[in-house]
C-alpha cells in the first residue's frame, strides 16, 4: 500500500476512506455506512449528493467557473449578493464581501471595521473585543479574535490579546450567579472591558450568537445580546456577529442573531452557506459601516484570489433556493424540537451528562465526572475522542467540542445532522448516540 501524503488532523490515527454520500448519508470503501450526525463540520446543512445543487454547479461549469474581482462581476455573484440582502431584512441594506472560508470571513470583519473608523479620520479605534470561550477561525487575525485556548497556544506570541470578556456560559456562570436575578452580568462585563481598555481605541466587538466549537453550543439568556447591542451603541463600537456556524438556517432561523431581533453591523458567513458543495463564505456589512467607506477610498482593503467567483456563488445561490423552496428552515425547527427532547431524556438516566443545550438543529452535550459538582473528567480520559471513535465505529458522525471552566479542559460533543433528516432517522441517530454514551461510561467507571 502506498504511503500517504495527505496532512491529516492527527497523522498518526486511521481515517476511513469516504466513496460517497446521499442524504444523511456517507459511505466509506469498505461499504459502511455513517449517519452524518455533523453535518461534517456543521456544513453539510441540506445533505449529500441533492440533484438540485449538482445540475446548478455543471450549468454555471458551462458557463464560466473564474473570474478575477479586479477584472470582472459576475451575475451569480450580483444575484447572491442581493439574496443575503434580502435574507438579512433589516431596515438598511447589507453589502457582501465573498471570501473562501469562515475564517477569511470573520478576518475580513475585522478589517471593515477597522477601516470604517479610519475612513471617518479615527486611527486610534483599532482593536477588537471578543470573548473567552470562542472561535473565530484558524488565519492569525481570526485567531487572536477566538478565546479557544488550546487553538490559541501554539501562536500566542504572534497574535493579539482580543479575548476580554467573559463567556455567557450559564450551566457554569464564571460570576457564580443564576439567571435572572443575575441581570445580565455576563453581558455588563464588556462595559467593564470598554472601560479599561477605552472606547476611544475600540474599533468593534465580535462574538458568536450560540458559541459552537469552544463551548459544546453555549446558548446566552434572554435578553443578552439586547444589552450587548446597547452596550456597542452607546460606546460607538461596532458589533460583528460570528454566524459562521449558527447561519442559513442552522439554528431554526435564516441568522442565529434573528432569535433575539438583533441586527448586527457587520455579519460574518460560511459553512452552510454553501452547504458544503463548494468554497465560499461572506462578510455582510451594513450601510452604515459602508458609508464612509463609499464616501472615501470607495475600496475596502482586502481581497482573494478565488473572491465572489462565479462558480460558488451560484452553488450557494442554488443552495438557498433549496432551503426557501423545501421550507427547511421550518423543518430544522420541528427537527431540532424533537431531537433536544430525545437527548434530554437521555440526561436523565445518563450519569456523565451534565447539560444538553441548544436551538434547532445545533445543539451540544456537555460531559462530567460528577453531575452534583459539574466536575469535568482529567484531560487524561481524553472523554471526548473517545466517544467520537466510538461513535464512528458504529456508523455515527458526531463532532468534538471544548468546553468546562475557562474552554480548556471539558468535554463536549455537537450533534447537528442536515435539515432533511427525518425522525426515523432522528430515532436511528438516538440509539446509536445511547449506544455509544453507555458503553463509554462503562469503560470509565
Amino acid at each position: 500500500m502506498k504511503r500517504s501524503l495527505l496532512i491529516k488532523p492527527m497523522m498518526n490515527d486511521h481515517y476511513p476512506t469516504v466513496t460517497h454520500g446521499n442524504g444523511i448519508y456517507l459511505y466509506d470503501t469498505t461499504g459502511k455506512k455513517y449517519i452524518d450526525g455533523s453535518s461534517g463540520a456543521v456544513t453539510a446543512s441540506i445533505g449529500h449528493r441533492v440533484p438540485e445543487i449538482i445540475k446548478a454547479m455543471d450549468e454555471q461549469a458551462n458557463k464560466v467557473s473564474f473570474v478575477y474581482r479586479s477584472q470582472f462581476t459576475s451575475e451569480p455573484a450580483e444575484m447572491l449578493a442581493r439574496k443575503l440582502n434580502e435574507l438579512v431584512d433589516a431596515d438598511e441594506d447589507y453589502w457582501s464581501f465573498f471570501v473562501n472560508s469562515g475564517s477569511e470571513a470573520t478576518e475580513t470583519a475585522m478589517k471593515i471595521a477597522i477601516q470604517h473608523w479610519q475612513e471617518q479620520g479615527n486611527y486610534r479605534k483599532n482593536k477588537i473585543l471578543s470573548r473567552w470561550i470562542s472561535y473565530h477561525g484558524i488565519t492569525l487575525g481570526a485567531l487572536s479574535m477566538s478565546g479557544h485556548v488550546k487553538r490559541r497556544e501554539r501562536f500566542v506570541p504572534l497574535l493579539e490579546e482580543y479575548p476580554s470578556v467573559s463567556a455567557p456560559y450559564c450551566y457554569r456562570c464564571p460570576f457564580n450567579q443564576t439567571y435572572p436575578d443575575c441581570h445580565l452580568f455576563c453581558a455588563s462585563d464588556l462595559e467593564v472591558a470598554i472601560q479599561r481598555i477605552g472606547t476611544e481605541h475600540i474599533a468593534a466587538f465580535i462574538a458568536e450568537p450560540i458559541v459552537g466549537a469552544a463551548g459544546g453550543v453555549i446558548v446566552p439568556p434572554e435578553g443578552y445580546y439586547k444589552k450587548i447591542k446597547d452596550i456597542c451603541d452607546q460606546h460607538h463600537i461596532l458589533f460583528i456577529a460570528d454566524e459562521v456556524m449558527t447561519g442559513i438556517g442552522r439554528t431554526g432561523k435564516m441568522f442565529g442573531m434573528d432569535h433575539w431581533d438583533v441586527k448586527p453591523d457587520i455579519i460574518a458567513l460560511g459553512k452552510g452557506m454553501s452547504a458544503g458543495y463548494t468554497a465560499i463564505a461572506a462578510t455582510l456589512v451594513s450601510e452604515k459601516v459602508m458609508t464612509p467607506i463609499l464616501k472615501g477610498s470607495g475600496s475596502i482593503m482586502s481581497g482573494h484570489t478565488y473572491s465572489a467567483n462565479p462558480q460558488s456563488a451560484a452553488v450557494a445561490l442554488a443552495v438557498l433556493d433549496y432551503i426557501e423552496k423545501h421550507r427547511l428552515i421550518e423543518k430544522v425547527k420541528d427537527n431540532g424540537d424533537y431531537l433536544l427532547g430525545k437527548l434530554k431524556a437521555l440526561a436523565l438516566t445518563t450519569d456523565i451528562i451534565g447539560d444538553v443545550r441548544g436551538k434547532g438543529l445545533m445543539i451540544g452535550i456537555e460531559f462530567v465526572a460528577d453531575p452534583t459538582t459539574k466536575r469535568s473528567f482529567t484531560p487524561e480520559t481524553e472523554l471526548t475522542s473517545k466517544i467520537v471513535e466510538k461513535a464512528r465505529d458504529k456508523g455515527l458522525l458526531i463532532y468534538p467540542a471544548s468546553t468546562g471552566n475557562e474552554g480548556v479542559n471539558g468535554d463536549a460533543v455537537i450533534l447537528s445532522p442536515p435539515f432533511v433528516i427525518t425522525k426515523e432517522e432522528i430515532d436511528q441517530l438516538v440509539v446509536l448516540f445511547e449506544e455509544t454514551i453507555s458503553e463509554i461510561q462503562s469503560e470509565i467507571s
